[in-house]
């Protein structure tokens, strides 16, 4: 380790060499400011300094900066604390050998049951599953993304259990036309196609973008292809109101390569899509919403399997600032969400004309039939700043599941700006989840008797500027201690498998952040996350080092990372949880080149160290990468 990090040093003494000698610039000059970023962390918009839970911000600017189209793989690197499980050069997948598996802080589930993506502040996971489909979420579509490091379930109830990633969408903010194109293509014939539109007048704005990617793969049977699009209309009324509504669709295919010298799984056909109507308030003393959403999926596997499902519901809330400092927001939430699914039992047949069924799958009362289940909640947050530097909060919300009853979810928090450059926070919540309806009903090892699985989170943590604003650090140390963790457990006598309540489970860890910008053109981050896990969670690292450096030289870009793992825990494909990688370390480096203000050129190299190495039990990563590609704009 100590090796790598000298190696990365060096990297960026070199960087910033290469700054000095082409701008003239010293590296110790310019001053920054302190901004006051602003988050939706009590669904009303707040200086993030003033949230009492973690968040963590990913910005247009490093989406763009990255070459991923794909959404959660940039996370993965830039958020502290939080892992996405990866499988192959592009592609995530679903069912038997899938990747794309979503951990903060030890929790995740498997599929991602316990961290709720939300586009918007709206709920997306598959309504019968209960796990989002990672392959749909795509960086050209996202001006921010929001991470809530931690429980979140005060703010949107099931499935926000261990955190929430919401997903701020793009809208056209400059007049007239605008749009952008990007073309990438590089090692197992990988290509990437991309292109943005946008056209503000007055008050009506509109946005739309498109992708597709498609890959061989880097092993047989795991190509991979995908096509997304996504439509985004607003219209103000005045500075105060406005109404947004959107849609999204994802079309993609692919198969599983199987474990390493095992045979080829099966291959999937999916189709996923999303609406949104939303009308937004904001007037001095008042701010809130009313959004109605809905999602659907269509789900087809080689092994007969078909499965239709949706999630619809209704988000009320509203924010009032009745006393000086004083923040109130009141809420309603409602949720419906199911499918049905089961093998198609046409599929197959014998000599004598008799249904034959795929032998993986049991036939059960709720097969082919219509599962649904709802969620009502109420809820109240309210921030207080006292004496302009201390800043108490507190919320609770009450949970209503149509098969569970009531639950009362609270949390609590306080945050003290010592001084402009320093701050302190600490707050404790709960992590409420009902079982999915998969693990309720749906087949083996679905189990009807499962309880909640609840939590209680406390964490601390301190926020420093230095150097003039150059230099910024994150320290936060959590504690996890839950009960009733669903897993799947070998039944007596097996087969098959069954979910169980495990009892309880104990996380704990540190996280750190840091951003150093010495001069305009040059920036330093690094995150490290360690987690002590008293019963090791799949898809967790022990530790996670990343560090990168970029640098803008006149028409000249350079950007270098290093993601560092080191005991990662993951499914040993037995049935249990072990470390299957002791460590390995990724580099990665982008070099760019802007030919004019329409057109720029770019060549980006991953895991130049050819490290071999796994993230999923069986399904070896890729080794060296080599993508070229250009960047089109116009406004």
């Amino acid at each position: 380790m100590n090796n790598l990090q000298k190696s990365f040093t060096g990297l960026i003494i070199i960087i910033s060499f290469l700054c000095q000698a082409v701008t003239g610039q010293s590296i110790t000059s310019d001053t920054l400011e302190i901004g006051e970023v602003v988050v939706t962390g009590t669904k009303v918009e707040v200086v993030r300094k003033n949230v009492p839970m973690t968040v963590s911000l990913v910005e247009r600017e490093e989406l763009e900066r990255s070459v991923e189209s794909a959404l959660l793989p940039v996370l993965s690197e830039q958020v502290p604390g939080l892992f996405v499980t990866e499988r192959g050069i592009t592609g995530f997948g679903v069912s038997t050998g899938a990747a794309g598996q979503i951990n903060i802080r030890g929790l995740g589930g498997n599929p991602t049951t316990q961290v709720l993506i939300l586009i918007d502040g709206h709920p997306q996971f598959m309504g019968m599953m209960g796990h989002p489909l990672p392959d749909a979420y795509v960086t050209s579509d996202a001006e921010r993304v929001e991470v809530i490091r931690g429980p979140a379930s005060i703010l949107y109830g099931s499935n926000a259990f261990g955190g929430a990633i919401n997903i701020i969408t793009r809208k056209q903010k400059k007049e007239g036309l605008t749009g952008t194109a990007r073309l990438q293509y590089g090692s197992f014939n990988t290509q990437k196609y991309q292109a943005t539109a946008g056209f503000r007048k007055n008050k009506f704005s509109i946005f739309a973008s498109v992708n597709h990617d498609r890959t061989n793969g880097h092993r047989d049977s795991s190509d991979f292809h995908i096509t997304n699009g996504y439509l985004k209309s607003s219209f103000s009324f005045n500075q105060n109101l406005q109404l947004t509504a959107d849609f999204n669709i994802a079309k993609f295919e692919t198969g599983d390569p199987g474990p390493e010298g095992g045979v080829a799984g099966e291959r999937i056909d999916i189709l996923r899509g999303k609406t949104a109507l939303s009308l937004d308030n904001k007037y001095e003393h008042l701010e809130g919403a009313l959004k109605l959403y809905y999602n659907f999926g269509d789900h087809d596997i080689t092994d007969g399997w078909h499965s239709n499902d949706e999630m619809y519901g209704l988000m009320l809330y509203q924010g009032l600032k009745l006393l000086p400092g004083n923040i109130l927001t009141i809420g309603y939430d409602f949720m419906q969400y199911g499918g049905k699914g089961g093998p198609v039992i046409t599929v197959i047949r014998d000599k004598d004309g008799n249904v034959i069924m795929p032998p993986q799958f049991v036939i059960s009362e709720y097969s082919n039939k219509w599962i649904s289940t709802k969620d009502n909640a109420l809820y109240a947050f309210v921030q207080q700043n006292l004496f302009n530097s201390l800043i108490l909060n507190g919320g609770i919300r009450h949970e209503i599941n149509d098969v569970y009853g009531n639950e009362w979810i609270p949390q609590a928090g306080v945050v003290w700006n010592i001084s402009a450059t320093t701050s302190l926070k600490s707050s404790i919540s709960k992590g409420y989840r009902p079982p999915s309806v998969r693990e309720l009903y749906l087949f083996p090892p679905a189990n009807d008797k499962l309880l909640p699985e609840r939590m209680t989170s406390v964490e601390a943590g301190w926020a420093q500027h230095w150097m003039k604003g150059k230099l910024k650090t994150e320290i936060t140390a959590f504690t996890m201690d839950g009960q009733n963790l669903i897993v799947m457990v070998p039944s007596s006598p097996p087969p098959p498998p069954i979910y169980k309540n495990t009892g309880h489970f104990t996380n704990k860890g540190l996280e750190l952040a840091l951003n150093y910008n010495p001069v305009s053109i040059l920036r330093l981050q690094t995150n490290y996350t360690f987690i002590d896990m008293k019963n090791p969670m799949p898809g967790t690292p022990g530790h996670n080092l990343f560090l990168s450096g970029t640098c803008s030289l006149k028409k000249f870009s350079y950007m270098v990372k290093l993601q560092n793992i080191f005991n990662l825990y993951n499914d040993n494909g037995h049935g249990s949880v072990e470390v299957i990688e002791k460590s390995y370390h990724v580099l990665g480096t982008r070099i760019g080149y802007e030919l004019n203000k329409f057109v720029d050129i770019y060549v980006y190299g991953n895991n130049l160290l050819n490290q071999k190495y796994q993230i999923n039990k069986g399904y070896p990563m890729p080794g060296v990468t080599i993508f070229g590609g250009v960047n089109l704009k116009f406004n």
